[in-house]
């Protein structure tokens, strides 16, 4: 539940940063209930705002009101957006240029879009439970967490392994068993996996707790059942964290890895939309090189046309997400998504560009390779990020 609540205070959060960058559009007329002269400068008013300091002219002051200007304020941007939103899922292009050549109080501002939407996407992803973990105080962190879950559902198991840890883990073995049949007789969709998944786990790790102390009671010659007990091998990233590469900033951050994998991976889901922005300035010297002939588009128009296209991207994960939870498929949402992207894209690229069909279509290509490039450096980013 506490995951619904910060899912609908960071998509509060994007509205605020979005609103901060997006004012109300057009200009109105004053209105009946609007003063003769601005309350903040005293400038005679001829619209509904001052032309002077630019505060509006009637200010209400009752709690309803304050109540309506937050979620206003977080939420709406004013008639913008009903513009934008059709313009943006069907004709990207002509709204791409169209805001290039200078209408820009019809439609909402690409940058307000991105904010809003990267914002209210990662708040559908923790609605929709797509998150890491995110309890880390003390010894309650996920490792721990998840090991006391599967103790606790298979207390009779633990019980046998207190006495016997050879029967203990033959029959937490046997339950994985189950339990790994179960899952996958399940639908990719079905919503009761995460559960199965979570008990998987925790049995996984009752089962080391139990290993540990076999091990050290039978002494160096460690057996059960007559067989001998292996002792534990260290994954690569152990044994690079050990050995360590030279790099100062680089073991820093495969020991950060090593000692809690699981903070890590919640570090990098708060960086990811902290510093989502990033994709901005990394994407357009690789949109340039696609026009980089072509004298007639600079900088600006590649910015508008990339922020333009992550802003719908993100839209697009959030009814993705959304409909996950209404029980669609997983692979019914993938092929979508496949098919949806390269479409949009390939439609911004000519009517942004002006380009023809062929010309569209190999740029197409050569930016979707581009892409997998983008996220990679922003990877990298992320996890530099990580070690600090």
């Amino acid at each position: 539940m506490s995951d619904i609540f910060d899912g609908l205070g960071t998509a509060a959060e994007g509205g605020f940063f979005a609103r901060a960058l997006e004012p109300d559009s057009g200009a109105l007329a004053r209105g009946a209930h609007d003063p003769e002269n601005c309350q903040n400068c005293g400038t005679p008013l001829v619209g509904a705002y001052c032309h002077a300091c630019g505060q509006r002219g009637h200010l209400h002051k009752t709690i309803g009101a304050f109540m309506h200007d937050l979620l206003h304020g977080a939420l709406h941007f004013e008639g913008k957006l009903w513009n934008t939103l059709p313009m943006l899922a069907l004709r990207p292009g002509k709204l791409t240029r169209r805001y290039i050549d200078g209408e820009r109080a019809r439609f909402v501002s690409p940058m307000a879009l991105f904010l809003f939407g990267v914002f209210a996407m990662f708040a559908a992803f923790s609605v929709a439970g797509i998150a890491a973990p995110s309890s880390f105080d003390g010894e309650d962190n996920s490792f721990v967490a998840g090991v006391r879950d599967g103790m606790e559902a298979n207390d009779s198991a633990i019980g046998a392994a207190a006495t016997s840890p050879a029967e203990g883990l033959a029959e937490l073995r046997d339950q994985r068993g189950k339990l790994i049949d179960r899952l996958e007789a399940m639908s990719p969709g079905d919503p009761a996996r995460a559960g199965v998944q979570e008990e998987i786990a925790g049995i996984d790790q009752a089962i080391a707790i139990v290993e540990i102390p076999g091990r050290l009671n039978a002494g160096d010659d460690a057996t059960a059942n007559g067989e001998a007990v292996e002792e534990p091998r260290p994954n690569d990233l152990d044994r690079l964290a050990d050995a360590g590469t030279g790099i100062a900033l680089v073991d820093r951050l495969m020991h950060k890895w090593q000692e809690n994998p699981g903070l890590m991976l919640y570090k990098l889901q708060s960086s990811a939309y902290k510093f989502s922005w990033l994709l901005i300035p990394i994407s357009i010297p690789f949109v340039w090189l696609l026009f980089a002939w072509r004298r007639r588009f600079g900088a600006y128009d590649h910015a508008i046309f990339v922020t333009y296209s992550l802003g719908f991207m993100t839209l697009m994960f959030i009814v993705l997400s959304l409909l996950g939870v209404a029980g669609i498929p997983g692979g019914v949402l993938a092929l979508a998504a496949m098919i949806v992207a390269p479409i949009h894209l390939y439609k911004q690229l000519r009517g942004a560009y002006d380009l023809s069909r062929f010309s569209a279509f190999w740029r197409l290509l050569v930016l979707s390779a581009f892409i997998w490039i983008i996220v990679a450096l922003f990877a990298q980013i992320l996890l530099l990020l990580g070690a600090f």
